[in-house]
């Protein structure tokens, strides 16, 4: 690329009736002026350019980590709804296990109280019956004691 300096060490040859050198030099005074600020202000957009891709280039890293963040998150809370449902789930089944052996247990003991209550109850006739013997064992030793007076 042509510069600045380029322009004002660009020499030209002489030769008779060619261009007034003054106006020649005059004009290339202009040239290298107006070409140094294109120069210069083409170099400070590059520089921008760069600037602003660099930063557009961290942006799209922002982006890809918070879009991988989220994804990342949506799995976790995912996985952790299926954990919760699976924990709950387990409760459910250990609480029904539980109160399945309580129904069980208390079914056994109302069982055993029946049977203990039927037991009793024969205990209770066969008391009676004895106590019915020995009442009239013991009226009829009373009636024959009572004969003899």
């Amino acid at each position: 690329m042509l510069t600045p300096l380029d322009i004002h060490n660009k020499e030209f040859k002489r030769s008779f009736r060619g261009y007034n050198e003054e106006d020649v030099d005059e004009f290339l005074d202009r040239v290298i002026k107006d070409y140094e600020l294109l120069y210069r202000e083409n170099i400070e957009l590059k520089e921008n350019m760069d600037r602003l891709n660099s930063k557009l280039e961290h942006f799209q890293h922002m982006e890809n980590t918070l879009h991988n963040t989220l994804i990342v998150a949506q799995e976790t809370a995912e996985e952790v709804k299926l954990n919760a449902k699976k924990t709950t789930e387990l409760m459910i089944k250990e609480a029904e296990i539980n109160a399945q052996k309580l129904v069980e247990e208390a079914a056994n003991k109302v069982r055993r109280m029946a049977s203990e209550y039927q037991d009793l109850k024969k205990q209770v006739d066969v008391y009676r019956v004895r106590m019915r013997t020995l009442v009239q064992a013991q009226l009829e030793i009373l009636g024959e004691s009572g004969e003899d007076e």
